[in-house]
């Protein structure tokens, strides 16, 4: 159901993803998004123990989840996947805030390969979910 393609451009983009963390840490990106700010908003009375702990039950309620989801099947695995292709095409608002500011945004850089990993991996995934609707 999951093609091998469908899996490779995911696996792809995990270090692009990695890459693109690394470059919103150094560059100041928590200081400066007002979408950062809003989410994280809620944190900035805790102490740093307590951004940890709480930090650590979400990790760990994701991790229950995805447990989840890869037990219930690979339906479930393959619909799992579409979250991923909203993220990539999420990412394009580090390009649409560097045109707005007139320059560097942080993440931009890293951020430019997103659109072209979201082309192909929406086309596979497109293309696995009309075999998926065939059957």
């Amino acid at each position: 159901m999951i093609s091998k393609k469908l899996k490779y451009i995911f696996a792809l983009s995990i270090p692009v993803f990695i890459a693109h963390g690394i470059e919103e840490i150094l560059t100041g990106f928590y200081a400066v998004d007002a979408w950062d700010a809003y989410l994280f908003q809620p944190f900035a009375q805790l102490s740093m123990h307590g951004v940890m702990f709480v930090t650590f039950q979400l990790m760990f309620w994701l991790l229950l989840l995805v447990s989840l989801v890869l037990l219930l099947g690979e339906k479930w695995r393959f619909h799992m996947l579409a979250i991923i292709g909203v993220v990539y095409v999420f990412e394009l608002h580090h390009i649409v805030k560097a045109v707005i500011a007139g320059g560097y945004y942080p993440g931009l850089v890293t951020s430019l390969a997103f659109p072209v990993i979201a082309y192909f991996f929406w086309m596979e995934w497109l293309k696995n979910y009309r075999l998926i609707k065939q059957k």
